[in-house]
């Protein structure tokens, strides 16, 4: 069971870590990365003890951005003359 849900908007994004992040009780911070997130992962999770939270997130918010593809000219037909 979970020891908590969180917001992602409620957790710090860590440039060190590379990670957004949550104080835990036991005095580390919960850690998921944005590569979990886009993975559908939600679950933050502790290294320093058994601990770990829900993250409630928007999955689309993290999801591969795809440029459309791009629309390749039709061919035109050359008069002959």
């Amino acid at each position: 069971m979970s020891y908590d849900e969180v917001e992602i908007e409620d957790m710090e994004w860590s440039e060190e870590l590379q990670a957004f992040t949550y104080p835990c009780p036991c005095g580390d911070l919960f850690q998921i990365t944005k590569e979990d997130l886009r993975a559908g992962e939600e679950i933050a999770r502790c290294p320093s003890c058994s601990l770990f939270i829900t993250v409630v997130y928007n999955p689309e918010d993290f999801a591969d951005k795809k440029p459309p593809p791009q629309k390749k000219p039709s061919p035109r037909p050359i008069a002959v003359a």
